[in-house]
């Protein structure tokens, strides 16, 4: 959805590669959820050109639900 954020062109963003509707982290992961929140706000200070993207390094974990992420994206379902 990486394609979306970037035609949008927000002044500011930061980017993880996770299903739609979990933009915070997997459901009560709360550590997660967190350091999600304080790099989120860390790139509102870090990000000084506007439209800059930040991937963010974490990776889905459950594989159930990145499957049916994927499906859905590629028109499979």
């Amino acid at each position: 959805m990486r394609n979306f954020t970037e035609s949008a062109r927000p002044p500011r963003t930061v980017f993880l590669e996770w299903p739609m509707g979990h933009p915070l982290g997997e459901p009560g992961n709360v550590a997660q959820q967190m350091r999600v929140i304080r790099d989120a706000l860390s790139a509102l200070v870090e990000i000084k050109e506007p439209g800059t993207i930040i991937d963010l390094p974490y990776r889905w974990g459950r594989q159930e639900d990145i499957s049916a992420f994927e499906c859905a994206c590629d028109g499979d379902e």
